[in-house]
């Protein structure tokens, strides 16, 4: 045979399954329609004063907005439950109001009698001033600031979402993190638009207050006059009396649920259950239930109360409470010996172990661009002694931001004892990219590829293009130049050297936050664009991606207005960043062009042979190609024979092939043939004469 569940266990399971919920509502609805005894009239009163304590102080402990994110609805439920009252409440005093004061109910005739003492126009004035704080200062309020929060939630929802999608590329959230900081932006939105509509809730409730009174008023009177031959003084004390009671019963409750609305109206909300939500939103509160459960008692202790009805609601109401804080110390007091025991392990490691003491703070951000210098290059950055490095580092940044267009992180300049004393090197994310040797007592003669003369000195080599060079003393400067050579000081070396580096790595220093600030900037000018763009059409990331293709491939960003434009055409179709870069690629194709071959009306190009073409189009996979690689080899001599002769000429090197083909000789040539530009036939301008130079076989 099966157990028969306890009723506190089949209660509870009720409340927390959302069951209950369903029944309170057709509870509510039913009292529309089913007349009330009076006794059930004074409980009825009693939970709708006790529910509105409730729902204020759980509004006033909550710690934040979504900890009560089902409130609309619980204002909804509290404010149907009160109409439905008046409801009922008004049939039974016009139906049984001849028979005496007690007609309606005890909860009636008190506040009639006891709280406005039994007069007319005492009862009228406090429902008059409650009326008025209610309707014009509370709720008239509340309904404004719900309307304003409303709005400018809805209008920082973009940015948020950016911002979260900002710190998710930028590593600060994880995946699982990101998503809820979605969602919980999504349901504040959806928080404060539904707060927005049910303040009207409220607003509705006051207006029907004061015209069910003045129902209650006449309809009282001319009923005791003309169906049950009352006195007009009779009809006129007995339903008055019954009226006025009748409506700060019901007044009371909503100015307490007004103050909670305007509580809350400034606060967010997550998504949960309705019943769990209601059980362990509103009932949660331990110190709401048992401010609650005080203020009932009280009311019931007063002489003309109903005191059964007050005292068993605060009986229930303490024992929930107390219920609840017995079981929040509990947790409280395991909590803290996890704390102290893993204090007490956490001091004991320390004590065997010293390097326990050390803390995330030991950790140093590493720089995004760094120059590191042996000591004898000290000078160079000193200002004391003449250096001048720090004012061309300067110059290079501000040249190199315009060029590449975003800006160039600061040079984090470090002395390392463990360097030649003459040595340098330049560090990206802190790794080393290049370095090189100077001479502070000696200039650089730089052998620009014809020279009529020898000179004396420490031969070298250009660091940051492989030229050969000759360290002379600053004595030979006339001499090297007289014979064609190109002179410049130590300070020019390192910073023509830190310039090219910043070039040829322009898509490692662009990262996340810069490509967001790039946006930011371009939102002034174009607001509509960068919301379109992103979050979106495509995620911060991807964009970030494209961005640093297109400078990987030498290509300046500076044109961002048509980048996002053809990010936002493209990206509804696709995600991927390599076509997407082919795309922008596309769109940018005057821009490139000009930036190859400057404003000749000819760009000579050299094309694949048909049959090379073919072999690389069928060996393309995806982003890649499987090339023989004696086929890769010849192929890269050849292209490099192209461009020696294109530089003898003094013209750019362009190998013009089909789109399909072009990222993937672009990367693969990219270090092997620096100055080769490829391009694909889309991204010539149609009114560019092309000049065909020869073909690659």
């Amino acid at each position: 045979m099966a157990a028969v569940m306890p009723p506190k266990t089949r209660l509870r399971e009720m409340i927390q399954s959302g069951a209950a919920v369903p029944l309170v509502l057709l509870a509510v609805l039913a009292m529309i329609v089913v007349p009330l005894p009076p006794m059930a009239l004074d409980v009825l009163f009693t939970l709708n004063i006790a529910a509105s304590l409730v729902v204020l102080l759980a509004v006033i402990y909550v710690k934040r907005p979504l900890e009560f994110s089902i409130f609309p609805t619980v204002l909804l439920l509290v404010t149907l439950m009160r109409l439905a009252l008046n409801v009922a409440s008004t049939r039974v005093v016009l139906l049984n109001g001849h028979e005496g004061h007690d007609a309606a109910g005890q909860v009636i005739a008190s506040f009639g009698a006891f709280v406005v003492g039994g007069s007319f126009a005492v009862g009228i004035i406090v429902f008059a001033i409650l009326t008025i704080i209610n309707f014009i200062v509370i709720t008239k309020g509340a309904t404004r600031v719900s309307e304003v929060a409303a709005r400018f939630t809805l209008d920082a929802l973009p940015g948020k979402q950016m911002a979260i999608d900002a710190d998710l590329n930028a590593g600060v959230l994880t995946r699982d993190e990101a998503k809820a900081r979605r969602e919980e932006v999504r349901e504040e939105a959806d928080f404060y638009g539904s707060m927005d509509g049910a303040g009207k809730f409220i607003r509705g409730d006051a207006i029907a207050g004061i015209l069910i009174l003045f129902i209650n008023l006449v309809g009282g009177f001319l009923i005791g006059v003309l169906q049950h031959d009352m006195s007009a003084g009779d009809a006129a004390e007995t339903y008055i009396l019954l009226a006025i009671g009748d409506g700060l019963a019901a007044q009371l409750p909503a100015l307490l649920v007004s103050t909670a609305v305007a509580v809350i109206v400034t606060r967010v909300s997550r998504s949960q259950d309705m019943g769990n939500a209601m059980f362990g939103q509103v009932f949660g509160q331990y110190r709401a239930l048992a401010v609650t459960a005080g203020i009932v008692g009280f009311v019931g202790l007063l002489p003309g109360m109903p005191n059964l009805a007050f005292l068993a609601f605060a009986a229930g109401l303490g024992y929930l409470a107390w219920v609840l804080y017995k079981r929040e110390q509990a947790q409280a007091a395991q909590q803290a010996a996890v704390a102290a025991r893993e204090a007490v392990a956490g001091a004991a490691a320390g004590a065997s172990n010293p390097l326990a003491e050390l803390s995330w703070e030991e950790i140093r951000p590493v720089d995004a661009l760094g120059l590191e210098i042996g000591f004898r290059l000290i000078p160079l950055v000193d200002k004391a002694q003449g250096g001048d490095l720090m004012a061309r580092i300067k110059a290079i940044r501000r040249k190199q931001t315009q060029d590449l267009g975003f800006l160039v992180p600061a040079v984090h300049i470090r002395d390392n004892l463990d360097l030649p004393p003459h040595h340098y090197r330049v560090l990206v994310h802190g790794v080393p990219v290049a370095g090189g040797d100077v001479h502070l007592d000696r200039e650089m003669a730089l052998n620009p590829g014809q020279v009529y003369g020898e000179l004396a000195g420490l031969p070298g080599k250009d660091p940051a293009f492989g030229l050969d060079a000759v360290w002379v003393q600053p004595a030979q400067r006339a001499q090297a130049e007289s014979l064609g050579y190109t002179v410049v000081d130590p300070a020019t070396v390192i910073a023509t050297h830190l310039s090219h580096l910043v070039r040829e790595h322009a898509h490692e220093l662009l990262g996340h936050e810069e490509v967001q600030a790039l946006l930011e900037t371009l939102k002034k000018a174009a607001p509509k664009l960068v919301e379109d763009l992103t979050p979106k059409t495509l995620p911060l990331a991807v964009v970030v991606r494209v961005l640093q293709n297109l400078l990987a491939e030498k290509v300046p960003v500076r044109q961002l207005r048509q980048i996002a434009e053809a990010l936002v055409e493209h990206g509804a179709t696709t995600q991927d960043p390599a076509a997407l870069t082919a795309a922008v690629r596309t769109a940018l194709g005057r821009f490139i062009v000009q930036e190859i071959n400057g404003m000749r009306p000819e760009l000579p190009v050299y094309t694949l042979a048909p049959p090379l073409e073919r072999i690389l189009q069928d060996s393309v996979n995806g982003n890649t190609a499987a090339l023989e690689p004696n086929l890769a080899e010849r192929l890269q001599q050849s292209l490099a024979d192209c461009v020696q002769r294109q530089e003898a000429k003094g013209e750019p090197a362009v190998l013009l092939v089909p789109g399909g083909v072009r990222g993937v000789l672009s990367r693969m040539f990219r270090h092997g043939v620096p100055s080769l530009q490829v391009l694909a036939y889309g991204e010539i301008p149609e009114d560019k004469r092309l000049k065909l130079i020869g073909s690659i076989g």
